[in-house]
């Protein structure tokens, strides 16, 4: 789990190598140098070694110059093309290296090993105990998969015991770089055990933002959830701003009273992982602005991917349903949201559809769908639209639980946190709403996406 800590301001700097003299290395070198930690920058190109050397920045970003020459004129920093000296001469190697695409996609890592081929070289003729820091943009399972054996090969060493190893992202935007180094929205370090992450948080100390260690997998994970949701926020604005250009309506006034919601628009709300969306407003008005974009002839691509998206996490249900290769389910909360006894468009009732038409022998309980209660609307629906699925409520929680041999939560009804202890022995669980507590299923518990 993530753990935010804070660092003792008095933390003790740390020698520190940084290969790579591209835009993120030459940045951290400098922003490292300033708050007193001696450095040394290592590059294959002579070129970005002597311009380091000289003071100089190898990159256009503001207030980079000063630093580096400030750096440079008080011994601070140097940099090398040499990577024994530099290993030899620091206790953490940073790496900063570019890790561009590949014509298909894909991440060219070739100079990241070659990099770590040769700080495995360096720390295989070390005997001190040495910290390498991945800060260059990587997939997750790359530390464990490629980074880490690599090192071990080179080095003959273990990580873990003879060297430590952490990812640790960086959130720097290129013209801001320094000031967001200086005041990053989060530091974030997934390191291989306790000693590895004491080490690297040394090098945040009195930067007083939120500093959380994690493990290198989640380490690895946040930078890309981080910039494919920038990327995801900058069309989204350009699609509505689209809708609304063609409609003569001011997309920017739109947006900055977007934008002036941060209970729900600009928050943690809806981003949990889970789930499809449903009721009668997210689907049914995400329909028609789309609607509205065809009539107008503007492409909304993003937009329009939105409900096919949504009806792919129910398809994700079934299939976690299906892998069990049992017929006797129960579901435990199908209203589209606990707290509510609205059915209208819920993702747990098309989901509950979609078993029913595999031949899946179902008990269907929600505290809050209960035919002895519904009036008006819901029950018209139940009984006019879904009344297959009002033929298999039952009114008690037991009554699920005595039929089923895989039992799933559809909702977050408070009243079902507690499902996974009132489970019998043999029975599966599958889990759509990521239930607080969950006891001690083991491999008999499945969460959705987690």
């Amino acid at each position: 789990m993530a753990e935010r800590i804070s660092v003792p301001l008095d933390a003790a700097p740390i020698p520190l190598s940084i290969f790579g003299l591209g835009y993120v290395g030459s940045v951290s070198a400098g922003c490292f140098a300033s708050r007193g930690h001696g450095v040394v920058g290592v590059d294959p190109q002579q070129i970005k070694v002597d311009l380091i050397n000289e003071g100089k920045a190898p990159i256009v970003e503001e207030g980079l110059d000063g630093l580096l020459r400030d750096a440079v004129a008080c011994g601070r920093l140097r940099a090398t093309t040499d990577h024994l000296d530099a290993i030899a001469n620091s206790d953490l190697s940073m790496v900063c290296v570019g890790t561009p695409s590949r014509e298909n996609g894909s991440l060219n890592i070739d100079n990241l090993v070659q990099v770590c081929r040769q700080i495995g070289e360096g720390l295989r003729r070390k005997d001190a105990y040495h910290v390498i820091v991945i800060r260059s943009t990587i997939l997750p399972g790359t530390m464990r998969e490629v980074i880490q054996p690599t090192l071990e090969e080179a080095s003959g060493k273990r990580a873990g015991g003879d060297f430590g190893l952490a990812n640790n992202p960086e959130f720097l935007r290129e013209g801001t770089a320094v000031r967001d180094f200086r005041e990053p929205p989060k530091t974030v370090i997934g390191a291989i055990d306790d000693r590895t992450g004491e080490i690297v948080q040394r090098l945040y100390a009195g930067i007083d933002v939120p500093l959380i260690r994690t493990s290198i997998e989640v380490g690895e994970m946040v930078k890309y959830a981080d910039n494919a949701w920038h990327a995801l926020k900058v069309v989204f604005a350009n699609e509505v701003g689209n809708i609304a250009k063609a409609m003569g309506i001011d997309s920017h006034e739109v947006m900055d009273i977007f934008c002036q919601d941060t209970k729900l628009n600009l928050s943690p709300t809806y981003l949990r992982p889970g789930f499809a969306f449903g009721g009668s407003c997210l689907p049914k008005d995400v329909r028609a602005l789309t609607y509205k974009a065809r009539t107008l002839d503007v492409e909304v691509p993003v937009l329009n991917a939105i409900l096919p998206s949504n009806a792919r996490q129910v398809e994700r249900a079934l299939q976690r349903i299906q892998s069990k290769g049992i017929r006797r389910v129960g579901v435990l909360g199908f209203s589209f949201k606990a707290g509510t006894d609205d059915l209208r468009e819920s993702p747990q009732v098309e989901l509950i559809e979609r078993l029913i038409g595999k031949g899946y022998d179902l008990r269907l309980y929600d505290p809050n769908v209960r035919m002895a209660k519904l009036m008006g609307a819901n029950r018209q629906y139940i009984l006019k639209v879904i009344p297959h699925i009002s033929e298999l409520m039952v009114d008690r929680v037991e009554e699920v639980l005595d039929h089923a041999e895989l039992v799933v939560l559809g909702n977050n009804d408070a009243r079902l946190h507690d499902i996974a202890h009132r489970l019998k022995a043999d029975q599966i669980f599958v889990d759509l709403v990521r239930v607080p507590d969950r006891g001690n299923l083991a491999d008999r518990y499945d969460g959705i996406n987690w």
